[in-house]
């Protein structure tokens, strides 16, 4: 970075009339993490990054290994505009360093970074568009409960939409904070909600679903609610996923069409669908990273969990949209919004680059619904499922050398530790159900 880069940012930032910086980062768990530096640090954070302590980090480092630094990327510059205005606060998203200034191979950014970087030996970007789902409940007491704020329904309005006003408000922050939304609208379940921003690069993408998050939960709090982007927060109704739409582009044109192949679909995007079903159940570990994303991934609520593709099935787990031209893409259905967006990001990126350099060819479209047919017709059709729960997710991970290599060894060994943990302390724990279900009979 060079003195005049930072002189220009150093002179905006008091330009924008800034007090205080937050230096933003992400653990293992896809939760963003931050220190706030008064401005008259600003310098320091910007030539030499600031140092914190990795240990006490989910996923990070051992406590004797546990000295980190912070470098801000100056690309992520934005002010919080929920934040009074005269005193403002800005945030940078930071690469988390080593002392000796190399990168932290257990920084989520950092594996999405190199999976980015991987591709672009052979001249691809890698570009994603998530649609993330969330639910809006009450709080009582300080807080978060299940009960709806709402019962609207898809596309429903004012009055049946209690949230317009919040869903307004989050839309006009986010596109201060230089968002491109495109959509927002009432879900399907009762309390649902879905705002959607422009595709752009990968790693760009995966900074914008951790700052969308921690936006809409922050205006939820100041109108008295709870955002919650739990998968499967209620039983019964429709789970909340993350649907990835994701291309190749190379030398700036979109390497997924053309409009002499069959459904305008080029072998780049082919051969990109077969890599990612082959490797779909390593993918599922962290695409669903908790116990509770497995209660959504079930039939009937508009989940996938066969691995198939289709060019419009939406009970497939890879579906293409109508769009072609520039606008084709695939869309990876399986994601839920509790996801490391790094990770997911990185897994997909590196399996769907497996099957363009080996020419991997995907099996033949799903036409039928799924959900449908019998387990005999899926096993005739050489349909598989996903994991069914954490344990078996992981279990597909460690088994699959590919995407092991590209979450790296720290992060594939961080995972294993954190999924022992929570199935342990899941299988163990007596569950509400199993009160009402045995306690009176036996």
């Amino acid at each position: 970075m060079s003195p005049e880069t930072i002189s220009a940012m150093l002179e905006r930032i008091e330009q924008d009339n800034v007090k205080f910086l937050r230096l933003q980062f992400t653990d293992l768990l896809g939760l963003p993490k931050n220190v706030a530096i008064p401005v008259k640090q600003a310098e320091k954070a910007l030539t030499g990054g600031i140092g914190f302590d990795g240990s006490s980090i989910e996923g990070f480092v051992r406590i004797e290994e546990s000295d980190m630094v912070l470098k801000p990327d100056l690309s992520t510059y934005t002010l919080l505009p929920w934040r009074p205005r005269e005193n403002r606060v800005a945030r940078f998203i930071c690469d988390v360093c080593k002392p000796d200034g190399h990168s932290f191979e257990g920084d989520p950014r950092y594996v999405l970074q190199r999976a980015m970087e991987d591709a672009a030996k052979d001249g691809y970007v890698f570009n994603t568009g998530p649609e993330l789902e969330f639910f809006l409940f009450k709080v009582l007491d300080g807080r978060p409960t299940t009960q709806f704020q709402d019962g609207g329904g898809y596309f429903d309005l004012a009055p049946t939409d209690l949230a317009e006003d919040l869903r307004r408000e989050a839309v006009l922050a986010l596109t201060e904070m230089g968002f491109e939304i495109e959509a927002s609208h009432h879900e399907v379940a009762e309390s649902q909600h879905e705002i959607d921003f422009k595709y752009s690069d990968a790693l760009h993408t995966a900074d914008n679903v951790i700052t969308f998050k921690f936006a809409v939960k922050t205006m939820a709090l100041m109108r008295g609610l709870h955002a919650s982007f739990m998968a499967k927060p209620i039983y019964g109704i429709n789970g909340s996923g993350m649907h990835t739409n994701c291309s190749l582009a190379k030398d700036g044109a979109n390497a997924f069409y053309d409009p002499d192949a069959p459904l305008q679909l080029s072998k780049t995007c082919m051969h990109f669908i077969g890599g990612l079903l082959r490797h779909a159940k390593a993918i599922t570990r962290v695409a669903n990273p908790t116990i509770n994303s497995y209660k959504r991934l079930v039939p009937g609520y508009e989940a996938p969990c066969y691995i198939s593709w289709s060019a419009s099935n939406r009970s497939t787990l890879i579906r293409v949209p109508a769009p072609r031209g520039n606008s084709t893409r695939v869309e990876f259905r399986s994601p839920d919004p509790t996801c490391n967006p790094y990770l997911a990001f990185a897994a997909m990126l590196t399996a769907g680059m497996e099957g363009v350099r080996e020419e991997i060819e995907p099996p033949v479209g799903a036409g039928n619904n799924i959900y449908h047919m019998t387990s005999v017709e899926r096993d005739r059709a050489g349909i598989e499922t996903l994991p069914g729960d954490l344990y078996e997710a992981h279990q597909a991970l460690i088994a699959d050398d590919l995407i092991c290599r590209a979450l790296g060894p720290h992060v594939v060994e961080a995972l294993t530790n954190a999924t022992n943990a929570e199935w342990d302390a899941y299988r163990t724990a007596v569950h509400p159900w199993e009160l009402d279900r045995y306690l009176a009979t036996y």
